[in-house]
């Protein structure tokens, strides 16, 4: 790696190329792929946007307060999606984590020491989440490619899902690292 920006402009790439995917995914004809994708697109770019590395450009203040109330605010939408359809608790667990990192950052910026106290209860909660779930999707998309690969009818970009279990598995893995440096 060249420089401590260098691993933050890879996942700002990586989150970023996943909400433009997602985005694509928002044109199937399929209602509930559409919404998740809607959600998933919000999440990457979002990500995106927070791995930007802070030596070249570090936000005020106030835009930490803004990430922590859109977030917030789609893990109230998140929460209202999971009553019918439990794919959207894990949308919630990561809309949460985003609005969590983000107060996080609001109510600290420019350093992050924990007091010598180690890894805060909550970043350790969502650590091991993100960690499991990384590993659980990443075996759940082995299979899927090798029976979609035997299929004569191939589905359109954006209804493919082992894309789309690939990017939720890339935004895992992104989580993991803005996790692990918060």
């Amino acid at each position: 790696m060249h420089g401590p920006a260098s691993p933050g402009w890879l996942l700002v790439a990586l989150c970023a190329a996943t909400g433009a995917y997602c985005l694509l995914r928002m044109r199937s004809p399929v209602e509930e792929q559409r919404r998740a994708a809607g959600g998933e697109a919000l999440m990457g770019f979002g990500m995106a946007a927070m791995a930007v590395p802070a030596a070249v450009a570090a936000p005020p203040r106030w835009t930490w307060l803004a990430y922590t109330a859109l977030f917030g605010a789609a893990a109230v939408r998140a929460l209202w999606a999971a009553r019918s359809n439990s794919h959207h608790l894990h949308h919630l667990v990561g809309v949460c984590a985003m609005a969590y990192m983000a107060a996080v950052m609001a109510a600290s910026p420019g350093h992050r020491e924990h007091g010598g106290t180690g890894v805060p209860l909550v970043t350790g909660a969502l650590l091991l989440y993100f960690t499991g779930y990384v590993l659980w999707s990443g075996a759940r998309l082995l299979p899927v490619t090798a029976v979609a690969g035997q299929q004569g009818d191939a589905p359109g970009w954006g209804d493919r899902p082992e894309v789309a279990r690939a990017c939720r598995l890339s935004m895992g893995i992104a989580m993991v690292a803005m996790l692990l440096t918060l």
